[in-house]
């Protein structure tokens, strides 16, 4: 077999392999080999599909994040009206709703299905010749939004169906995109602690993520997807029931619900739905009701629709979770990034299982929108939120003490103007460098466990020392000493020692780390390994443009400028000097140890697609060699290593008459073959 066909062969394998453990990951719940067995994978087809771009196909599992930012999205059309559903809110109705079917149907024996009915955002997927070649959202029912870019991302979508006997030539499916209750909560303190608005339940982010404009932003976010109905299919045999449409969906790739039963005794279906109200609170995922749906799908055709709701279907709805408690004040809090955020101090109330004393009020407009009054009675609302929200004042319990709560026009730390942001929406001090509520949740950020990991400091701490004035940056935390913590509050010389080994440790913390600590907008772990991968020193990385940034996977224009932007303020970057000098470090495990000094004091600028090395390889054997990589041609360039489909950089340099070597010329320099050892994925050297 020749080459070309050995690499074929191998991304082949390689794609099926990912889709196969994509599959038991997403749709079966039962992984079959550990993450980062998975993920080598991924990054062994990464560089393959690199080297021959010729290869990649719409439906490998690379190509999940791969289209341009929308400036709006496209209207779809349904060629089947997606349906809203009628209610029922107990027993009754539910009895009530069976009786209509019953008249309409005659006396036939009629099963029904009971699915769990997932608080998320209805999509609807269009497959041809078993790929997905579009997705859009509910929109009115009739027409919806084209997010096709933004659904690819999504892992448990797939991008090609499972090949079956009788698949079809075509097929829509309608589902449900949601966010499980712990990644919603993950999300909401990745947003929180980035200074972004977090999203009031796990179906407003599930919606605004889907709705992303650049759908690299969206591959960040933690969606997954179930199906629930086959709405048009061609070409291949009809699924006679509900249930068999579903468990045929499953054979095609697609997930569905588990929690699905089928029932022909009416009481029984009803007992079930009583004992749904206490299970509901086990899941991971909100539902707020379950939908009872004929199963057979011939009698479905025969019930029809009543204007916009199908007779056949009917969603048993679930009381909120709501209590009534009084709002006793309204306090402000200043993020590390200056967003002020009004919150509720409330009287305890219980709910959901957990006693409530406080909410979130998210800004300025929806206080003013909702017409809140401190000493109000309000309803709070849970609804499987983490973080409990107030939803409305209760005005037939006013009594005239109530007053009006008035937004601050300044930093209720520093007394800084405060200015609004663009969007309309936040209220932000503008003092970054001197504000200390600011500083306090920079270092507060910075410490954390998911940042440098800084045994012994949190919250107190971090407002103890800027309090003191012994921190005004997150620097001076490593020129912290003995000397400086003698009588400080807390510090006997045990925990003073513990510190101080604490932040020799961090020190040594690799490069992903420092970036999540920085808090750069937008930069969270995910956004960290993909720029470590690529750049592997802080240096590098600062020097990076835009478009550069963009080349990565998963960097869309708004991370990337927002990076471009951090590197660029005279403060960050004196910042990151004073840690330069404190000793922390600036690269990542992802480079190699260092193999001589060949290179040293020689900048070099890749561009193009090498033979065998990715670019990220090529970065991390010159940096071992002594090299400098930068991202952009200039006088000071010593060399350019060119690949294929080099472009406007081979241009420059060839303009500036810097030499332009190819990868056997980079390897010649170091005197040396440099392969990779597919085994460990990491560059190898042979004499």
């Amino acid at each position: 077999m020749s080459t070309p066909e050995l690499v074929q062969a191998r991304l082949a394998t390689l794609r099926e392999q990912i889709n196969l453990h994509n599959y038991h990951y997403y749709v079966l719940d039962a992984p079959l080999i550990s993450d980062a067995a998975y993920d080598a994978l991924l990054r062994e087809l990464r560089e393959l599909e690199a080297h021959h771009p010729e290869l990649i196909t719409s439906d490998s599992p690379t190509q999940r994040v791969g289209s341009v930012p929308a400036s709006h999205f496209a209207k779809v059309q349904h060629s089947v009206p997606m349906l809203s559903l009628g209610n029922a809110l107990d027993p009754a109705e539910l009895r009530a709703w069976r009786e209509r079917t019953l008249r309409l149907l005659g006396d036939v024996p009629i099963a029904y299905v009971v699915e769990p009915k997932i608080d998320g955002l209805a999509v609807t997927l269009h497959y041809h010749a078993g790929q997905l070649v579009l997705g859009a959202t509910r929109g009115n029912g009739e027409v919806g939004e084209d997010v096709t870019a933004n659904l690819r991302t999504v892992r448990s979508i797939p991008l090609a169906l499972h090949p079956q006997p009788d698949q079809p030539d075509q097929i829509e499916v309608r589902g449900e995109v949601y966010m499980r209750l712990p990644d919603f909560a993950a999300l909401n303190a990745r947003l929180a602690a980035a200074g972004e608005r977090i999203a009031a339940n796990p179906r407003n982010a599930a919606a605004g993520s889907l709705r992303q404009k650049d759908p690299s932003i969206t591959a960040t976010r933690p969606l997954r997807f179930f199906a629930y109905q086959i709405a048009a299919q061609a070409g291949s045999i009809q699924p006679a029931s509900q249930l068999d449409a579903l468990h045929y969906l499953q054979r095609l790739g697609l997930p569905i619900n588990r929690e699905v039963q089928r029932f022909t005794d009416f009481e029984e279906l009803i007992a079930y739905t009583e004992m749904w109200m206490a299970r509901r609170e086990t899941l991971d995922y909100e539902v707020d009701g379950l939908v009872i749906k004929v199963d057979d799908l011939r009698q479905q055709y025969e019930l029809g629709v009543v204007g916009r709701d199908p007779r056949w279907a009917i969603a048993l709805k679930f009381p909120a979770r709501e209590a009534i408690t009084r709002l006793l004040a309204i306090t402000v809090n200043v993020g590390r990034t200056g967003v002020v955020t009004p919150n509720a101090v409330l009287e305890p109330v219980l709910l959901g299982g957990v006693t409530v004393s406080s909410a979130t009020l998210h800004n300025a407009d929806y206080i003013r929108n909702t017409g809140i009054l401190i000493g109000d009675y309000v309803v709070v609302k849970r609804a499987g939120d983490v973080i409990p929200q107030v939803v409305a004042p209760v005005l037939e319990r006013r009594t005239g003490t109530e007053h009006v709560f008035t937004f601050p026009t300044t930093c209720p730390s520093c007394g800084t103007p405060l200015e609004r942001d663009p969007d309309g929406v936040a209220w932000r001090c503008p003092n970054l460098s001197n504000c200390p509520a600011q500083l306090v949740r920079r270092v507060e950020h910075f410490v954390s466990r998911g940042a440098m990991d800084i045994v012994g400091m949190g919250e107190r701490q971090a407002e103890l020392f800027v309090e003191l004035g012994l921190v005004q940056d997150v620097a001076d935390l490593f020129s912290l000493t003995a000397a400086h913590l003698d009588g400080v509050e807390g510090f006997a010389q045990k925990r003073t020692e513990n510190l101080l080994s604490a932040l020799d440790v961090a020190r040594t913390r690799p490069l992903e780390r420092l970036l999540i600590g920085l808090g750069i907008r937008y930069v969270g772990s995910t956004a960290a390994e993909l720029l470590v991968q690529r750049y592997a020193h802080l240096d590098t990385l600062m020097q990076a443009r835009a478009d550069e940034l963009q080349e990565l996977d998963g960097i869309g224009p708004v991370v990337a400028e927002s990076i471009v932007a951090f590197f660029a303020r005279e403060d960050n970057r004196a910042l990151i000097e004073k840690l330069r000098a404190a000793g922390v470090r600036f690269d990542s495990d992802h480079v190699r140890e260092v193999r001589g000094d060949q290179l040293g004091g020689l900048t070099f600028v890749i561009t193009g697609t090498l033979p065998t090395l990715s670019r990220e390889q090529a970065t991390a054997l010159i940096q071992a060699h002594g090299g400098k990589v930068t991202g952009t041609v200039t006088k000071k360039t010593s060399y350019l290593v060119a690949g294929e489909s080099a472009g406007s950089k081979l241009t420059k340099a060839q303009s500036l008459g810097i030499p332009v070597l190819d990868e056997a010329g980079l390897q010649a320099m170091l005197g040396a073959h440099i392969g990779i050892d597919r085994e460990t994925n990491e560059l190898e050297k042979s004499p």
